[in-house]
C-alpha cells in the first residue's frame, strides 16, 4: 500500500506556485508551469494538488522518453495478434479528471510536445491509427517542471502555459527550518502527518469545488478587461494568451473568495503569474540615450583610456563572418536520410522487435504480407525508431573589460557576436551570454532560444572596468552540456584574480576545466601582443583565431572532445 501524499495544505514558502495550482484546480485550461532548481519543491506541490481533485482522480506522469503511441494512444498490439484490432488508449486518456504532471518539460521531444499543446487547447483528443478513430475527453490541469540551467523550453511550448512560476528554497532561516521539520515528520509517519492535515485538506479540496462550480458566473466589466489589456501590451507582450491567462485567472481568484465578479486586487494577484514567462529583454524598452550609437562614439574616442572604469556603449559594427554549421558524429538510424529525418524531429527508421514500445502497423503488415501470412503474428512486429534532434548551446564570454573600450575594437566584438548568433538562430540552439567586466563577471542571459533577446543584450553591452575572465569562463562551466560550444571573445588581458593571487594562472585554470568544443576570439592589439589568448586557446583544448582574421577564414573546425558531442566547422 502506497503511503498518502504529502498534503497540498501542508507546504510551506510556496506562496506563488500553490495559488497557480489552486486557480488551474478550478479552472483547469490554467496549466502551469513551475521553473527551479532540483529539491524546491516543485513534484511534491503538483503530486499535492491531485488529492484535492475529485475523489479518485489521476495523477499521471509523463516519462520524457514516452512513445507517440503511448501517449496519444494506439493500436492494442495483443488484441490485434487475436485478430480483434482496436486502439489503446493513451496517457492523455488516462489523465482525464486530475494532473498531468511532465518533469523536466523543456526535454520533452517536439513531437510529443506538439500533440500534447493541441489536445490541452481543444479539450478533446482524437486517435487515428490505422483505419480507427476513437475521441477521448481531455479535461486535466496540465503542470509542467523545470531546471533553467538544463535548457529552455521552446517559445511555442512556452506560451501555451497560462501561469509561470518560479521556486528556490527559502533563504530565511524560520521558514528554512520550518520546511525541513514538516518534512521529517512526514518521513518519519505519513499515515500521521496526513491525518494532522485531514481537515485543511477536507476544506480546501471543498472550497476548489465550490468555485469551480461558480466561477463561470463571476462577470468581469469592460473598463477592467481594458485595463488588463493595457497592462499586458505596456509590457511589449504579443500573445493573447496573456490576456486569456489573466482574465481566467482573475475569474477564478474571485470566485474562491466567493465573490459574484472580477475586482483589481484579483488581477493584480494573477498577472504576474500570467507575465512571468511572456516578457523578456526584446519586450522593454533600451535604455534612454541622449545621442546615437554613433554619435557616442565620436564622444568618448578623442582620448580612450583603455584601462579606466567609466562605463561606455559603442554600437556594433557590421562584420563579415563565416558561417558556423553543426555537424553530429553520432550515427542516426536510417544513414542520411534518417539523419535528415532526425533533424525534423519524425521517425527516422523502423525495426523489427518482438516488443515494440512503438508500434510501425505499416512495416508490420509489409513483413507478413513478404512472407505471404494472412495474419501478422509477433515475429513480424515492427518498432518506429525516433532520433529527435538536440540543439546547440552556445556559451559566449564575452571581455566587456576597460581593456575593450576602444571604439572600433569594442564595435567589432559586437559584430562578430552578432553574426555568429545570426547564423545559431535554429529552433533547437540555444544561447547563453556572459559579460566580464567589473569584479565579477555576469551571466546576462540565461538559457534561451531567443536570439533576438542575445542581440539586444550585445547591443546595449556597457564597456570598462577591470577584466574578471577567470570568473567569466568558471561560469561557462556551468553551462556545459553534452551539446555545448564555448565561444570566448578576449585580448587576454585578465587581472581580477578568482581563486589565487595570479588573475591570469586563474583564467588559465579554468579554462583547462572546458570540456567542449571551444572557440577563443583574440581581439589583443596586433602591436605588444601577449598572446595570452592563444595559450587560452590552448588551455581549452580549442581552436584560436584573431578577430581581425575572422572575416576571411574560409573554414575552420571545432573538434570535438573525446565524449560523444558535436563536431563544428565554419564554412
Amino acid at each position: 500500500m502506497r503511503p498518502p501524499l504529502f498534503p497540498f495544505s501542508a507546504l510551506v514558502g510556496l506562496d506563488d506556485l500553490t495559488l497557480a495550482l489552486r486557480l488551474a484546480a478550478i479552472d483547469r485550461r490554467l496549466s502551469v508551469l513551475i521553473r527551479g532548481d532540483r529539491g524546491a519543491g516543485k513534484s511534491t506541490a503538483a503530486r499535492g494538488l491531485v488529492d484535492l481533485l475529485a475523489q479518485g482522480a489521476p495523477f499521471v506522469n509523463l516519462p520524457i522518453g514516452a512513445t507517440e503511441d503511448r501517449l496519444l494512444g494506439g493500436l492494442d498490439i495483443e488484441r490485434a495478434l487475436k485478430g480483434e484490432p482496436a486502439l489503446k488508449p493513451g496517457l492523455l486518456s488516462d489523465a482525464h479528471g486530475g494532473v498531468l504532471y511532465i518533469d523536466e518539460v523543456n526535454l520533452l521531444a517536439d513531437h510529443l510536445a506538439d500533440a500534447l499543446l493541441d489536445t490541452v487547447a481543444s479539450g478533446l483528443h482524437v486517435v487515428e491509427r490505422e483505419g480507427f478513430s476513437v475521441t477521448h475527453e481531455t479535461d486535466f490541469v496540465l503542470v509542467g517542471s523545470m531546471n533553467p540551467e538544463e535548457g529552455a523550453l521552446r517559445p511555442q511550448l512556452l506560451d501555451r502555459f497560462a501561469f509561470a512560476v518560479d521556486v528556490s528554497a527559502p533563504m530565511e532561516p524560520r521558514l528554512r527550518s520550518e520546511v525541513i521539520a514538516r518534512r521529517l515528520e512526514y518521513d518519519r509517519d505519513p499515515v500521521s502527518f496526513a491525518g494532522v492535515w485531514s481537515a485543511q485538506q477536507a476544506r480546501l479540496a471543498d472550497e476548489l469545488n465550490q468555485a469551480r462550480g461558480r466561477s463561470l458566473d463571476v462577470t468581469l466589466t469592460r473598463p477592467l478587461l481594458e485595463m488588463i489589456s493595457a497592462r499586458i501590451a505596456e509590457r511589449g507582450v504579443r500573445s493573447l494568451r496573456a490576456d486569456l491567462a489573466v482574465v481566467r485567472g482573475s475569474r477564478a481568484l474571485a470566485a474562491l473568495e466567493g465573490k459574484t465578479s472580477v475586482e483589481e486586487a484579483h488581477v493584480e494577484a494573477v498577472i504576474r503569474l500570467a507575465l512571468a514567462h511572456r516578457t523578456s529583454r526584446r519586450s522593454q524598452s533600451p535604455p534612454p540615450e541622449s545621442a546615437s550609437g554613433h554619435e557616442r562614439d565620436k564622444d568618448v574616442a578623442e582620448n580612450p583610456s583603455p584601462h579606466d572604469d567609466v562605463e561606455r556603449v559603442f554600437a556594433s559594427s557590421q562584420q563579415q563572418v563565416p558561417r558556423l554549421v553543426v555537424q553530429k558524429t553520432a550515427e542516426t538510424p536510417g544513414g542520411a536520410a534518417g539523419g535528415e529525418l532526425a533533424r525534423r524531429g519524425v521517425a527516422v527508421a523502423s525495426r523489427r522487435t518482438a516488443a515494440p514500445k512503438e508500434l510501425d502497423a505499416r512495416a508490420s503488415l509489409r513483413q507478413a504480407v513478404s512472407r505471404g501470412a494472412e495474419q501478422v503474428t509477433v515475429d513480424d512486429l515492427h518498432e518506429r525508431v525516433r532520433a529527435p534532434r538536440r540543439g546547440t548551446r552556445y556559451v559566449f564570454v564575452v571581455d566587456s573589460s576597460g581593456s575593450h573600450a576602444v571604439r572600433e575594437r569594442m564595435r567589432a566584438v559586437k559584430g562578430i557576436v552578432s553574426g555568429v548568433l545570426e547564423h545559431a538562430d535554429g529552433r533547437h540552439d540555444e544561447v547563453v551570454l556572459i559579460v566580464c567586466r567589473g569584479a565579477s563577471a555576469q551571466v546576462l542571459l540565461e538559457p534561451t532560444p531567443i536570439v533576438d533577446d542575445a542581440r539586444r543584450a550585445i547591443e546595449y553591452l556597457p564597456t570598462g572596468g577591470r577584466t574578471p575572465l577567470a570568473h567569466g569562463i568558471e561560469l561557462a562551466a556551468t553551462y556545459i552540456n553534452d551539446a555545448a560550444v564555448v565561444i570566448v571573445v578576449t585580448d587576454g588581458h585578465a587581472n581580477v584574480p578568482s581563486r589565487t593571487d595570479d588573475p591570469w594562472a586563474d583564467a588559465v585554470a579554468a579554462a583547462k576545466a572546458i570540456r567542449c568544443p571551444s572557440l577563443v576570439i583574440d581581439s589583443e592589439d596586433v602591436v605588444n601582443a601577449t598572446g595570452k589568448p592563444r595559450e587560452l586557446a590552448d588551455a581549452m583544448g580549442g581552436v584560436w583565431t584573431r578577430l581581425g582574421d575572422l572575416g576571411d577564414q574560409s573554414l575552420l573546425h571545432l573538434a570535438a572532445t573525446s565524449r560523444a558531442v558535436p563536431s563544428h566547422t565554419w564554412a
